[in-house]
């Protein structure tokens, strides 16, 4: 028997998954493994092929869980299901149900997202009625909230579809687009010199306000003029400033994080060149270091994909969306699959205290991607 969609994710955020990069080494609420085995245990009940794809080794190892369904006669075509399991923080993991939303940690975030996902698998399982030629494969990925390592082996592994359908909160639209996100370290170099003599030295700091106040007026406009159709213009945010020991010495370094979100058809590394010649034309010097080990790049999946619109219809919608968010469907796609992002939820309650998903749209999503895959050829 299927459980429920409540039941399922009730479950689903009992068991603690936080990425392990936001725990101390050895913490037991830490890793993806807690979901995988109880995902596994109800895809072994309903008789469905099982594998894992190791990503770090580790005791136990951190892999990508895959479940398939099976087409009733030879595979001409596969559709992909692939939400992430882990979580941020470590908290909230009694669920509880109140005015129709149910709370809990990775309620919205996402596994409202695997609940449906696996639960819409589940369903086709139980009623035996399989697509006759496409294959539909369940991926749930690991490592989303740090390095997104999960889908970056999976992009790798050569295990291509028609389309994947990444889960995220989006309301229950479909995206198709997204932005981009790359992670900056500016510095500024200055002269130490005793705080009653500044004139000895170089402020490292007050070179640096320069380049912030540069970067979100100038530099900003610029960006504003540079749209996309669906995911409007590019945006930079200085989020961190680091600068100076004390009061009575002039500070000889000071460094900031920013985040530079970009659109289809920009680049990292012609973002970066921009940003440095646009300091430099303006007569001031920095030092710019990549935050980010791997490329978070945007996304743009063509809304005319034969299969996008058949998820579109579901959702009776005419135009496809974009969001400003970075997510997974990125790098599926730079794996050669047609990615969109969908699930129940809204990205406002992602991550926060008292993060919930309404158990009406959880209900919804499972019932509209059950409707999708039946449907399919």
């Amino acid at each position: 028997m299927v459980p429920k969609p409540e039941t399922l994710l009730r479950d689903l955020v009992a068991l603690p998954s936080v990425n392990p990069a936001f725990l101390p080494a050895g913490d037991p609420r830490a890793g993806e493994w807690r979901v995988a085995d109880f995902l596994t245990s109800l895809a072994a009940k309903a008789g469905l092929p099982i594998e894992f794809q190791k990503v770090f080794d580790g005791n136990p190892p951190r892999s990508n869980l895959l479940v398939r369904l099976q087409p009733a006669s030879k595979v001409s075509r596969r559709i992909i299901l692939a939400p992430h399991l882990d979580t941020v923080s470590a908290d909230n993991f009694e669920p509880r149900i109140e005015n129709g939303k149910l709370f809990g940690r990775g309620a919205c975030d996402t596994k409202g997202s695997v609940a449906a996902m696996f639960g819409a698998l589940l369903n086709l399982a139980a009623s035996g009625r399989r697509p006759a030629e496409t294959e539909i494969l369940f991926v749930g990925l690991m490592d989303e909230e740090n390095g997104q390592e999960g889908s970056r082996t999976f992009a790798k592994s050569n295990i291509n579809g028609v389309l994947a359908i990444i889960g995220e909160p989006t309301e229950l639209k479909v995206v198709t687009a997204h932005k981009g996100d790359l992670w900056l370290k500016l510095v500024t170099k200055g002269r130490a010199a005793h705080g009653s003599r500044p004139d000895l030295g170089v402020n490292a700091v007050h070179q640096m306000a320069r380049v912030i106040d540069l970067l979100e007026t100038k530099y900003q406009k610029l960006l504003q003029k540079r749209r996309h159709p669906i995911l409007g213009h590019p945006t930079i945010n200085v989020g961190a400033v680091r600068g100076g020991t004390q009061p009575n010495i002039v500070p000889d370094r000071c460094e900031i994080d920013i985040d530079r979100r970009t659109i289809p058809g920009e680049s990292d590394r012609t973002v970066q060149r921009e940003i440095i010649d646009f300091i430099r034309n303006a007569g001031l010097e920095v030092e710019l270091i990549n935050s980010k080990a791997k490329a978070c790049m945007a996304l743009e999946t063509d809304p005319r994909n034969k299969f996008v619109q058949q998820l579109m219809s579901l959702t009776r919608q005419t135009a496809p969306l974009g969001v400003d968010y970075f997510s997974d469907a990125a790098v599926i796609a730079s794996g050669g699959t047609p990615s969109v992002v969908f699930g129940p939820g809204n990205i406002a309650q992602a991550h926060t205290v008292n993060e919930w998903v309404s158990i009406r749209a959880l209900e919804r999503a499972t019932d509209m991607l059950t409707h999708f895959l039946r449907s399919l050829p």
